[in-house]
């Protein structure tokens, strides 16, 4: 009798680490090769930001990104000659926020090409939309004092 009820402490404390299914519904998803097709801003205007402190827009539009989710790893290439072209390496997590409209919190986090972190920040992101051809994520900064979305829209290949 011990050795069941031990048993059963063992198993809901698996259940209970574990990732829930729409996560890895949706990392199974995001697996593969994306390009970042286009990068829009909730207030009309010209601006010059440099996305997760690497490059402009431009330089973004039309990167090539790839996800293995099993390591929660990445790759994204800036392939713009007028910008510093090149692999990047990352890795990632996608954390649960709301199951019932799929939006998660996207964590992404620079490394070196082995795994290893370069520098101690990140940068959150919602996934607000995913599906098996297009993906969303959106970024909340604030400009003067106001909430301002930077929306980058995937497309799979």
């Amino acid at each position: 009798m011990k050795k069941i009820a031990i048993l059963l402490m063992v198993a809901s404390v698996f259940v209970s680490c574990a990732t829930s299914k729409t996560v890895r519904v949706s990392k199974k998803t995001i697996k593969g090769n994306w390009t970042l097709s286009t990068i829009t801003y909730s207030e009309s205007g010209t601006y010059n930001i440099s996305l997760l402190d690497d490059a402009t827009q431009a330089c973004f539009e039309g990167s090539s990104w790839q996800f293995t989710p099993n390591n929660n790893t990445g790759i994204y290439n800036i392939n713009n000659a007028a910008c510093s072209t090149g692999d990047r390496h990352f890795i990632f997590t996608i954390q649960e926020v709301d199951p019932e409209t799929g939006l998660y919190d996207f964590l992404l986090k620079p490394t070196n090409a082995k795994g290893k972190s370069v520098t101690n920040s990140g940068y959150r992101m919602r996934l607000s939309q995913l599906s098996d051809t297009t993906m969303q994520w959106q970024q909340t900064v604030n400009v003067e004092g106001k909430p301002f979305v930077i929306t980058m829209n995937y497309n799979k290949f």
